[in-house]
């Protein structure tokens, strides 16, 4: 019986394999991470004020540096233009899975 693939062929695809399935490893539960939180309802919103440090352009989207007034800095990104050093009103979503996330006030 005639076999296409030798022992040098699997050695030498092995290292693609173990990408491809390292990665698929690497997405698949980021990805169902992703859809749970989008699922779960919003728990609570808490207003936060800070401070525009310095923002970022690229690919249509502006990532900003805030600095919260308990002192830890964030990382925010919105398409609208704001003034550095300007202060902001955020809000703290908190889900009833326990994920957080920020977002600019309205």
């Amino acid at each position: 019986m005639f076999m296409s693939w030798t022992y040098a062929g699997l050695k030498r695809n092995a290292p693609g394999v173990i990408l491809i399935v390292s990665l698929f490893a690497v997405m698949a539960p980021a990805a169902l991470s992703g859809w749970a939180n989008d699922a779960s309802p919003i728990h609570s919103v808490d207003a936060v004020a800070a401070t525009i440090k310095s923002a970022q352009w690229g690919h249509g989207r502006i990532n900003y540096v805030l600095l919260l007034d308990d002192g830890s800095s964030l990382l925010l990104d919105d398409d609208r233009l704001r003034v550095i050093g300007s202060a902001v009103r955020l809000e703290r979503v908190t889900r009833d899975n326990g994920f957080v996330f920020y977002r600019f006030a309205v």
